[in-house]
């Protein structure tokens, strides 16, 4: 007798981490896939391009955070550089080791952002791709990859953002509203899911307000550029080499 199909778990704005991290091992087969298609194949330019920022160099540890598939994760561990995968879904992490297990420089972990399983100052560079925007305290989680991260250590957060022009704004409104849900759920395996992510990027702060938080959390140098005219945006910062700033504790919001 065939087991009952299973109910699709639907994360909400609350961003429960139980709720969010069962969303994700509901998607994980598919999750590339749909993406590839909602996003008509810029998902790769947006990894190449977020590669080429965290810049890894052989020898470094780098440590990618919510990273799904570990997509961006093997792009990274191509470098030579030692890459850690860490999720909290741990249906992500399956599906990141049976595509990318063979990978001898990567290693995968289940890990929450808020309270990161690692050393202070282990890290030579960390980053995120959409994964900051699912946590319940994305400040605590952005104060925890500062206390993981080297002095003088990089952070590359790549974010869904906020388009500057009104117009395309208005037209990347209606395709998130009416065409994504559709493309979800034909090819998806869990349409529900990406109800809630046109939700959270609905109600995501904007580029500006995003670099406040991570200049707030004790990094430097921060700046960011956009990709696909803001669709999403790359955020850079650096450790200061005191290794002064916000401990996890001290970021509470």
């Amino acid at each position: 007798m065939s087991a009952a199909p299973q109910e699709p778990n639907r994360a909400d704005l609350g961003k429960d981490p139980a709720r969010v991290a069962g969303m994700f091992d509901q998607v994980a087969a598919r999750y590339d896939i749909t993406n590839v298609a909602m996003t008509f194949g810029n998902d790769a330019l947006w990894r190449a391009a977020t590669t080429r920022a965290v810049a890894p160099q052989p020898g470094e540890r780098i440590l990618d955070l919510a990273a799904g598939t570990a997509s961006s994760s093997a792009s990274l561990a191509r470098s030579g550089a030692e890459v850690v995968a860490a999720d909290f879904s741990p249906g992500m992490l399956a599906e990141g080791r049976r595509r990318h297990g063979g990978l001898r420089n990567l290693s995968f972990v289940q890990a929450d952002a808020t309270d990161l399983p690692f050393a202070d100052g282990e890290f030579d560079a960390v980053t995120m791709s959409y994964g900051l925007r699912n946590v319940e305290r994305p400040k605590k989680a952005l104060a925890e990859l500062f206390r993981v991260t080297k002095p003088g250590g990089r952070l590359v957060i790549n974010e869904f953002s906020t388009p500057p022009d009104r117009r395309f704004r208005g037209l990347y409104r209606f395709y998130n509203d009416r065409v994504l849900p559709r493309v979800a759920r034909v090819i998806g395996s869990n349409g529900e899911a990406y109800d809630y992510l046109n939700e959270s990027i609905r109600h995501w702060p904007d580029q500006k307000t995003l670099a406040a938080w991570i200049r707030d959390a004790g990094w430097t140098d921060v700046r960011y550029r956009n990709l696909t005219f803001g669709i999403v945006a790359l955020h850079h910062a650096v450790k200061p080499s005191d290794g002064q700033g916000a401990s996890a504790e001290d970021a509470s919001a």
